[in-house]
C-alpha cells in the first residue's frame, strides 16, 4: 500500500461530523478501493469546545482555516465551511495555490467563483472536487461530466432544494398554508431560521449554475439564471394542478435552444405521470435529456448529513486513487462563454390564475387581451360560485394557454390589468409536458 492520504476538514456542523464518522467506518473499504490509508490529520472549526460527537484523535486543530489549507499536515483539503466569500474562499484558494486538491461542498463559491478556483487547480494540476455541492447524495456531478460524456444533453432540471419541495408536498398532501409549512419546516430543522436563500430560489439557483456548465460545456454564469421562489403559491394553485393531471415543484431547468442556454429558477406544472413528479418531501431529484440515453432521472437525499458526507467521501476517494479531472468536464479556456437566452423568449405552456372582478365585459376584455397577441387557450375554468350577496366582487379564474412566450403572457396580462378588471397580482406558473 502507498502511502496514506492525509486530509484536513474546515467546517466540523453536521456534514465535517459525519464525513469523519463515514471516513472512520469506513477506513478498512476505503482503504481496500484506494490503495490507501485515508485518515485526519488536521481539522478547523469556530468552537473548540462543542460536543459534535466525533473523536478527531491525534488531528492538530486549526483555529485558522486559511492556516490548515497551507499547512504541510495535510495533502488534501475539505472545505464545509460555506459561503461565497471569507475564510471559505481564502482557504479553498490557499490550498490551491500551495498544490493541494480541494474538496468542497459550497455551491454558493462555485456559483460565483468557480472559474476562477477551476483555472487555479488547473495551473497547480491538482484537483478541484465539488460532488456534494449540488443534490447532495445524489452522484449528479460525476454523472454529467464522466457517466454521459458520449451524449449530447439538450436538457437538464430538477428538484434541487428540499425545503421547498417540503413545502410544497406537505401544501399538497395536508391542505396546509404555505406559512404553516414554512414553520412545521423550520421546526424539523429542513429550513433555516431565515428561509429565504431556500423559498426565494437562490439555493437553486446556484446548483443550476455548476449542472448547466456541466451539461453544455460552458462557464459558470448564475447571473443569466431567472429566479423566482415559491412564496407566490397558495393552495388553490394545488388544487387547480390536482384537477388538470399536474402537481406543483419548485424547479431549476437549463436547456439547448436555438438561440442560446434557457437558464430559468421557478414553480413549475409537471405531469403526474413523470418520474419527477413523484419525488417528495425533502427528496431530490435531477432529469437529463439527452441524445443516446435520452431520459435519465436520478432520486436520492438532496441534504443531510449522512447523504452530503457520502459526495464528499466518494471524491477524497477519487483523491486517493490519483484521479483528476477538468472540474467542469472540460478545461477552463475550453468551456465557452454561455449564449444567454432571454427569459421573455421562453416557450411552453402557462397556467394563469386570475381575480376577475365580476362585473360586465371582464371574460369579454381577458379573452382579447390574449387573442390580440394571438395566445390560444386550452382551458378556461371559474372556480368557486357566485353569490347574489357578492355580485360584483372578484371572482378566481383560472387560465391554461397552448404554447406561446413569456413575453407575450405579460405583454397580454398587463394590458388586462390596465383595463382594470383585474383585482390582484396574477398568478402565472409554468407548465412542463412530458
Amino acid at each position: 500500500m502507498t502511502t496514506s492520504l492525509r486530509v484536513g476538514i474546515a467546517g466540523l456542523g453536521t456534514v465535517g461530523a459525519s464525513v469523519i464518522r463515514l471516513l472512520e467506518r469506513q477506513a478498512g473499504a476505503l482503504a481496500a478501493r484506494t490503495g490507501r490509508r485515508i485518515s485526519v490529520t488536521g481539522v478547523s472549526a469556530r468552537d473548540r469546545s462543542r460536543d459534535r460527537g466525533v473523536e478527531i484523535g491525534d488531528a492538530k486543530w486549526f483555529d485558522d482555516p486559511v492556516a490548515l489549507a497551507r499547512s504541510s499536515d495535510i495533502d488534501l483539503f475539505v472545505e464545509l465551511v460555506g459561503g461565497a466569500e471569507g475564510v471559505a474562499r481564502e482557504a479553498v484558494e490557499a490550498a490551491l495555490s500551495s498544490g493541494k486538491p480541494v474538496v468542497t461542498a459550497n455551491k454558493a463559491l462555485l456559483a460565483k467563483h468557480g472559474m476562477s478556483l477551476a483555472k487555479l487547480a488547473e495551473d497547480k494540476r491538482v484537483a478541484l472536487a465539488f460532488e456534494a455541492s449540488v443534490a447532495g447524495g445524489i452522484p449528479i456531478v460525476k454523472t454529467l461530466r464522466e457517466g454521459l460524456a458520449g451524449n449530447e444533453i439538450s436538457r437538464v432540471y430538477g428538484i434541487l432544494n428540499g425545503t421547498c419541495n417540503y413545502i410544497l408536498s406537505r401544501m399538497e398532501q395536508e391542505g396546509m398554508s404555505f406559512d404553516d409549512c414554512l414553520k412545521e419546516a423550520q421546526s424539523l430543522g429542513y429550513a433555516e431560521a431565515d428561509p429565504t436563500f431556500d423559498i426565494g430560489g437562490f439555493d437553486t439557483a446556484h446548483k443550476l449554475a455548476i449542472l448547466t456548465s456541466l451539461a453544455f460545456g460552458t462557464a459558470v454564469d448564475a447571473d443569466a439564471i431567472h429566479v423566482e421562489g415559491i412564496t407566490s403559491i397558495r393552495l388553490e394553485d394545488l388544487r387547480s394542478a390536482d384537477e388538470l393531471g399536474y402537481r406543483i415543484k419548485l424547479l431549476g431547468v437549463a436547456q439547448r435552444t436555438a438561440d442560446g442556454i434557457e437558464q430559468r429558477v421557478h414553480p413549475t406544472m409537471v405531469p403526474k405521470s413523470s418520474a419527477i413528479a413523484q419525488v417528495m418531501g425533502v427528496t431530490n431529484a435531477v432529469t437529463i435529456d439527452a441524445d443516446a440515453v435520452k431520459e435519465l432521472t436520478l432520486v436520492g437525499p438532496g441534504a443531510g448529513g449522512d447523504a452530503t458526507a457520502s459526495a464528499v467521501v466518494a471524491d477524497i476517494a477519487d483523491v486517493a486513487r490519483g484521479i483528476r479531472s477538468a472540474p467542469f468536464g472540460l478545461p477552463t479556456a475550453s468551456l465557452a462563454a454561455p449564449a444567454r437566452r432571454a427569459m421573455q423568449r421562453h416557450e411552453g405552456g402557462y397556467y394563469i390564475r386570475l381575480s376577475v372582478h365580476d362585473r360586465p365585459g371582464a371574460a369579454a376584455n381577458i379573452a382579447m387581451r390574449m387573442a390580440e397577441r394571438q395566445i390560444s387557450l386550452e382551458s378556461i375554468m371559474q372556480k368557486g360560485q357566485r353569490r347574489k350577496a357578492s355580485a360584483g366582487s372578484p371572482v378566481p379564474v383560472v387560465l391554461i394557454t397552448y404554447a406561446t412566450t413569456e413575453g407575450t403572457i405579460r405583454e397580454a396580462i398587463d394590458a388586462a390589468v390596465s383595463d382594470g378588471y383585474i383585482a390582484e397580482q396574477p398568478q402565472v406558473i409554468r407548465i412542463e409536458r412530458e
